[in-house]
C-alpha cells in the first residue's frame, strides 16, 4: 500500500497545516502555537521528517542556546493537480506540494470542447506534465477542479451552466469522468471558491480572515472566506451575485433570471447586447473605426475599441463599471470584509474599469471611510483558479 493511502494523525495534520502556511518555522514556535509537550513535539517531528512529509531547512537565530532547527513541508513529498472549467478560458496545473506550479497551460473555450474533447485534452496534458518532470502516477496526490457553477459538489456534478459555448454540460459527473479518464482521486469546487483560497494562499502572511472574490466575465461569480473558511451555503450557487437586483423592473438577461439584475448590466453578454443596440440607434463609430458590422461587434472589438480611447467604448464599460461598484457596495455592507479580490475578462479590460468600480463601491459602502476594505487584482490573477484547487486538495488530503 503507498504511503499516502494511510490516515494522518490529527495532530500531524494540524502541525502540517501550520508549516505549510507559515513556511519555515521552528519547534518552539510549534509549541507556541499547540498545546503539546516538548516531548510529544519531538516524536511528532521526527516522524513527520522520516515519512518524508517534512524536511529539515537549515537553522533559526539564536536566543541564547543552540540555534533551533527550521522545518518545512517537503515539496517532492508529492503533487498535486487543479483543473479550471471556465467558460471562457480553462487551465490546468501541476503543482508541488509548497504549491509551487511546475506547468500551467491554458485554453480557449469554444463549441468544439465537449465533454469528451475537454477529457482528451487534460489527460494529454497531464502525460505531458508527467513526462517533463519524469512523475510516476503513483506521485501524484490527486486533483482538484474549480469548476463554473451550479454544482453538486457532493455528487461531483456540474448541473447547468448558463452562457457555455459547447453542449454536452448539464447533469455531467464530471469528478467521476475525470477519476475514470485519469486514474486519479479529483475533488470538487466552485472556481470562485478556488480562486479565493488561491489568492489567500498568495497573501497568507498577511493573516487575512475575511476575504471576497468576485469575478466578472461571461457571468457573475462570487466567493466569501471568514475566519480562513470558504463559506459555503445549502446550494453550491456561485453566480447568485449576478441574480442581485439593482434595478426594480429594469431588463432581464437572454430573458432569463429577475429583471433588473446586476448581470443584466454587468457581464459580456450584456455589454455587447447594448453596444449592438446603440448601434441601431446611429452610434457607429466602432463599426466605421474597426471595418465590422454589427453582428461582428463581440467583446474582443469592444475591449480594443475601449483600450483605443474610443468614447462610445469607454461610456459602455464605464456604465458597466459604475453598475459592477453599486453591486459590490451592496455585498460589502453585508459582509464588511477586510480585502476584496476583483477577476474576469471585464475587471481586466482596462484600468479604468477597475477604477471606477472600486470608487463607486467605496462611495456606497456604509461606515466609510470609518471602514475601509482593500481592493486588489489579486496576485495570481488567472493562475487563481488552478492553484487554489491544487491547495483544496492538500488540504483535505489523507496521508
Amino acid at each position: 500500500m503507498d504511503k499516502r493511502s494511510t490516515l494522518i494523525p490529527s495532530s500531524k495534520k494540524l502541525l502540517y497545516d501550520r508549516i505549510a502556511e507559515q513556511g519555515t518555522v521552528s519547534k518552539s514556535d510549534l509549541l507556541s502555537t499547540f498545546s503539546l509537550t516538548k516531548s510529544t513535539m519531538t516524536r511528532l517531528l521526527e516522524e513527520m521528517t522520516q515519512e518524508g512529509l517534512l524536511i529539515e531547512s537549515g537553522f533559526g537565530q539564536s536566543s541564547g542556546g543552540r540555534r533551533p532547527i527550521l522545518y518545512q513541508i517537503n515539496p517532492s513529498y508529492g503533487y498535486i493537480l487543479g483543473l479550471e472549467i471556465s467558460r471562457v478560458y480553462s487551465a490546468l496545473g501541476l503543482f508541488d506540494m509548497q504549491m509551487n506550479p511546475k506547468s500551467i497551460v491554458h485554453w480557449r473555450m469554444d463549441q468544439a470542447f465537449t465533454p469528451e474533447k475537454f477529457l482528451e485534452h487534460i489527460h494529454h496534458h497531464i502525460r505531458a506534465f508527467l513526462r517533463d518532470h519524469q512523475l510516476q502516477d503513483h506521485q501524484i496526490i490527486g486533483m482538484g477542479i474549480g469548476a463554473v457553477g451550479p454544482l453538486d459538489r457532493e455528487k461531483g456534478l456540474i448541473l447547468s451552466p448558463l452562457h457555455f459555448p459547447a453542449t454536452g454540460w448539464n447533469d455531467l459527473p464530471i469528478s467521476k469522468l475525470v477519476e475514470e479518464r485519469t486514474g486519479f482521486k479529483v475533488m470538487l469546487d466552485n472556481g470562485a471558491n478556488t480562486a479565493l483560497l488561491g489568492e489567500r494562499w498568495s497573501i497568507r502572511h498577511a493573516n487575512i480572515q475575511h476575504m471576497l472574490y468576485v469575478h466578472a466575465g461571461a457571468g457573475l461569480r462570487s466567493a466569501m472566506m471568514s475566519y480562513g473558511s470558504i463559506v459555503h451555503g445549502t446550494m453550491d450557487m456561485e453566480d447568485a451575485i449576478g441574480q442581485m437586483i439593482i434595478q426594480t423592473d429594469g431588463p432581464r438577461l437572454d430573458h432569463s433570471g429577475n429583471y433588473g439584475a446586476l448581470e443584466a448590466f454587468v457581464s459580456i453578454k450584456a455589454l455587447v447586447n447594448q453596444a449592438r443596440a446603440e448601434v441601431k440607434l446611429g452610434r457607429e463609430s466602432i463599426l466605421r473605426t474597426y471595418k465590422v458590422s454589427a453582428e461582428q461587434l463581440t467583446y474582443d472589438v469592444l475591449v480594443q475599441a475601449f483600450r483605443d480611447g474610443d468614447p462610445h467604448a469607454r461610456e459602455l464599460f464605464t456604465q458597466a463599471a459604475v453598475h459592477f461598484g453599486i453591486g459590490l457596495a451592496n455585498v460589502i455592507n453585508l459582509f464588511h470584509p477586510e480585502t476584496i479580490i476583483l477577476g474576469g475578462a471585464l475587471i481586466h479590460s482596462h484600468e479604468l474599469f477597475f477604477q471606477t468600480a472600486v470608487k463607486v463601491a467605496l462611495e456606497n459602502t456604509y461606515r466609510y471611510p470609518e471602514y475601509q476594505p482593500h481592493f486588489s487584482l489579486g496576485k495570481l490573477k488567472e493562475e487563481a483558479v488552478v492553484t487554489g484547487a491544487a491547495i483544496m486538495v492538500r488540504d483535505h488530503m489523507v496521508l
